[in-house]
């Protein structure tokens, strides 16, 4: 039933999980959103593995995303997966997977592979292109229109970065285009487009071109996956086709090149980074693409006609792994956090912490889930219904262990916040609306960036409750895969309390592993002691400050062998928006396989870091800026009195932003800014990119290459913010392929890098 205008009033301001809070300062009017210009490609073709899979991409024009130098390629485009190619998985629709590539830096070919991925489930990895680890953002020009400065430390400063939205229906993705309105209100795709209803204002609808899932389709008909099993299917698909279409960036056919876990000419492997659902997908993913390795090794699966996909790295960014460990901090980390931000009060902790153990509540129903499907859908393709209704009733139930926080209007992905969010913004949602840039990276569909018919999809099997994901990561280290926890401080919804309990449960379940190893010496074979496994030596390891640059540690880790676990200050749900200089710093040291603390060069064989067992920093940001109403985010940026304002036809629209106070002048950048637009780029020296927040982090002067590496830690004023002097510390470096090459030492005053 269509609500009334007093109904909308009167809707509470809900998050719905995980949708993503957006940009910064809007991009494009909405009387110039409107249909994609029909898509063109540079290339047309067909698997090289399989004639039934197509690709087409292009090089988008420079400047639709500026990089920090000219030479760096990007591609763009779809891989179109047809009905049945998951087979057994019953999948009678088209997979249209889009991407988007950058190539790093330097030397690109020999640089590191990176996946990225948001979470969702159901959120565009564009999130984290333009938002987060991209090698651009979207920033708005003196006239009010918008386009892309270089982000300094964007990851592709150590990698090349794929960026892929998945599952079906995420983003670009689609299955079918079809011409449909957004209601931007309510989040809602209405096929066949219509006109704004007798509530909201036109400017509240946007007719566009959009897969076939809406509001009119039922839950179980929307051509997407339901299960993270069924996605990993999807996605291993995808990188078959992609890995043969763009053999230069194949670590596996590299000549000459060695890697440390897979043997002398083995192929050097690829880093998948994930967040917030992520924490479902990168360990369900990683397996998924190890086992298709083993059934390549043992023939059951054809070598001519598939590659393997060897990974290097697993990391997890504020991710949500496992619900039975997870949920359970809810109550202690509103109540009791390192902010001291009491978000509920002591009875309504009592009552979340009973809404958990209690009998019959979230933690009985989780065990209940899990040992049902484990007998009934093994396999998590979500296709056995009465699991699938156990699974998502223990989903609701668990709602109960947070429901305290959500209902004191706190904001879930920053405990410092209250809702409506202030970060991070949405203009980059504006910006690829755009008929110039849909047509410059070719796509197909209009942009969106979530899905909740995705995650409808996968609430409907109880995804999230299944469970197995620390069990996935643990045999992934025991395939030599470093795994990467990453978690910021701030975050309630993921939040850092559950990401260590996690880690130490990782190390729980490997007593046996690494073994000892039987060595020759001159009396014959005899056996050495260490290392230890990781449930000893594990949450043995101390607490090692992660030092981000000579005046500044940004956060605390702790790491034995190919584990860790890191603790970032002063940053929300999306860590590399808050702090990226310390996130790049921590990505770029996982990948290299270094101390993540120092930088230094380590063999994690037997590393081990060093410090206190308990990271107990007590933190000290008020970070509280005030937040725009975005029309692309309105449930998640927009307040109550926004909403009234807007349906009593009061206020303006600008750039994708709604103001409620008419009379409001809008401020714009001065003529210094500058930015690059489809075609026309700008030069690396005028551009000011920085990537997000840097909370009261000091930003070093670093130039566009190379990781910091750390000979001592700064002085005892240090932590989350600004040291006063600092001494003789470190130097910056980048690795080019296998080797080390030291670019320049570090003084008094900052570094210089050539």
């Amino acid at each position: 039933m269509t609500p009334t205008l007093t109904d909308l009033v009167t809707i509470p301001q809900f998050f719905t999980l995980p949708s993503s809070l957006l940009a910064l300062v809007a991009c494009f009017a909405f009387a110039e959103a409107q249909y994609p210009p029909p898509a063109s490609y540079q290339n047309i073709l067909n698997s090289p593995l399989d004639p039934r899979i197509t690709v087409a991409y292009k090089q988008p024009p420079a400047g639709t995303c500026t990089t920090a130098y000219a030479t760096q390629k990007q591609y763009t485009g779809y891989i179109g997966l047809p009905p049945y190619t998951l087979a057994p998985i019953q999948q009678n629709y088209s997979i249209n997977t889009f991407f988007w590539f950058v190539e790093a830096r330097q030397v690109p070919e020999s640089a590191p592979l990176t996946i990225w991925l948001n979470g969702g489930p159901g959120a565009s990895s564009m999130v984290g292109m333009f938002n987060e680890v991209g090698p651009c953002e979207v920033i708005q020009t003196e006239d009010g229109s918008y386009g892309t400065a270089f982000r300094k430390f964007g990851w592709d400063r150590s990698s090349n970065m794929l960026f892929i939205d998945q599952p079906n229906q995420v983003g670009f993705s689609y299955d079918t285009a079809t011409n449909a309105s957004y209601d931007l209100f309510r989040g809602e795709i209405i096929e066949p487009p219509t006109g704004a209803d007798a509530v909201l204002p036109e400017f509240m609808y946007v007719n566009g071109t959009f897969g076939t899932a809406s509001s009119g389709r039922p839950t179980g008909n929307m051509n997407t996956a339901n299960t993270t099993e069924i996605a990993a299917a999807a996605t291993w698909h995808f990188l078959q086709t992609w890995l043969a279409a763009f053999p230069q960036y194949n670590p596996a056919v590299r000549p000459n090149v060695t890697t440390s876990h897979y043997g002398t000419n083995a192929p050097v492997g690829v880093n998948l980074f994930t967040e917030s659902y992520g924490g479902k997908f990168g360990p369900v993913f990683a397996r998924y693409f190890e086992e298709r390795n083993q059934l390549r090794s043992n023939g059951s699966l054809p070598n001519n006609s598939t590659l393997a996909i060897q990974l290097e790295s697993v990391g997890i960014i504020n991710g949500l792994v496992d619900d039975l460990i997870q949920d359970a901090t809810y109550p202690s980390f509103a109540y009791n956090n390192t902010y001291d931000i009491q978000a509920i009060t002591i009875t309504e902790q009592l009552n979340e912490i009973s809404a958990f153990s209690a009998s019959g509540g979230c933690k009985e129903q989780i065990v209940s889930c899990r040992q049902t499907m484990n007998a009934t859908d093994p396999e998590g393709y979500g296709d056995v219904a009465t699991t699938n209704a156990l699974c998502e009733a223990a989903q609701i139930a668990c709602l109960n262990v947070s429901a305290a926080y959500y209902a004191n209007g706190y904001d879930p992905y920053d405990i410092r916040q209250k809702l409506p969010s202030p970060d991070p913004p949405a203009a980059y949602q504006e910006y690829l609306n755009n008929a110039s840039v849909l047509a410059a990276i070719g796509a197909r569909v209009n942009y969106t960036e979530s899905s909740p018919y995705v995650q409808n999809e996968f609430i409907s099997t109880g995804d999230t409750i299944r469970g197995g994901l620390v069990e996935d990561l643990a045999y992934l280290l025991r395939l030599g895969v470093r795994v990467a926890l990453i978690y910021g401080d701030a975050d309630y919804i993921c939040n850092w309390f559950g990401g260590e309990a996690v880690s130490l449960a990782i190390a729980a379940t490997l007593p046996d592993y690494p073994v000892a190893s039987p060595v020759m010496s001159l009396n014959g074979p005899s056996v050495v002691a260490i290392p230890a496994s990781y449930a000893s030596a594990f949450p043995a390891a101390g607490y090692g400050d992660i030092v981000v640059n000579s005046t500044y540690v940004g956060g605390a880790t702790r790491q034995y062998g190919n584990l860790s676990f890191s603790r970032i200050y002063n940053a929300g749900h999306f860590v590399s928006y808050f702090q990226p200089e310390t996130a790049f710093t921590v990505f770029t040291r996982i990948i290299q396989g270094d101390d993540l603390s120092t930088g230094d060069a380590i063999s994690l064989s037997t590393f081990t870091s060093n410090g206190p067992l308990k990271s107990n920093y007590s933190n000290t940001d008020s970070y509280s800026p005030a937040p725009t109403c975005w029309l692309r985010s309105w449930n998640a940026t927009c307040s109550a009195a926004d909403t009234k304002a807007m349906l009593a036809g009061e206020g303006q629209v600008f750039q994708g932003m709604f103001i409620a106070n008419q009379g409001h002048s809008v401020t714009l950048p001065t003529s210094t800014v500058a930015a690059g637009v489809r075609g026309h780029p700008v030069s690396t020296s005028s551009l000011g990119g920085t990537g997000g927040k840097t909370g009261t982090a000091a930003m070093s002067e670093t130039g566009l290459t190379g990781v910091y590496t750390a000979t001592a830690t700064p002085f005892s004023t240090h932590r989350g913010g600004a040291a006063g002097s600092a001494a003789l510390l470190g130097s910056w470096r980048m690795k080019l392929g296998p080797a080390f090459v030291v670019l320049l030492a570090v003084g008094v005053g900052g570094a210089i890098i050539l």
